[in-house]
């Protein structure tokens, strides 16, 4: 291609008047690059803390918003004669871990901070991941690896959002 079909193709892009000098398409806005909402899966096993502390790091770098999410299980049939109890006793881990949240906030407060919020609702946890991901319009979301064996036959959370292809999901160990 000649120099003049450059020239003209910046023109029509983004109206640079000088060949050479690359102009921002149309919309673009200086600084907004980037993911803005970072979910992280937190349901209290050491791996779901490892990947919400790899999730704060990664929002703290890229300026986004981390977005703390707990879903309470319901549980089965077997347990629903219990029903107030596990309810109050999931309502009691949200509540927990909500507090270790902001304990770990408290401790790194002078070396580095990042904007979060907690999110919990009741749930299957695929499910309710995938809708506040969805809600958040979530640009990121991090899990913890399964720590369950039986979810090598059946198929972990992870898995089950990778495979829904819809947001770039890290797995962290």
């Amino acid at each position: 291609m000649s120099n003049e079909s450059d020239a003209e193709d910046m023109e029509a892009v983004g109206g640079a008047e000088e060949p050479g000098v690359a102009a921002a398409p149309a919309g673009f806005e200086l600084g907004t690059d980037g993911p803005k909402v970072i979910l992280a899966g937190l349901d209290g096993s050491d791996s779901s803390w490892r990947a919400t502390a790899y999730a704060a790091g990664l929002a703290r770098r890229q300026g986004a918003t981390l977005a703390v999410a707990y879903v309470q299980p319901i549980l089965g049939a077997a347990t629903a004669l219990a029903g107030a109890a596990v309810e109050e006793t999931t309502q009691e881990i949200a509540d927990e871990l909500l507090s270790a949240l902001r304990e770990a906030e408290h401790h790194v407060k002078e070396v580095w901070r990042v904007e979060w919020r907690f999110l919990t609702m009741r749930g299957d946890p695929y499910t309710g991941l995938a809708k506040l991901a969805d809600e958040l319009r979530a640009d990121a979301v991090v899990v913890g690896a399964s720590e369950q064996a039986g979810h090598r036959v059946i198929g972990s959370v992870a898995v089950r959002l990778v495979k829904a292809g819809r947001w770039p999901v890290t797995v962290v160990p």
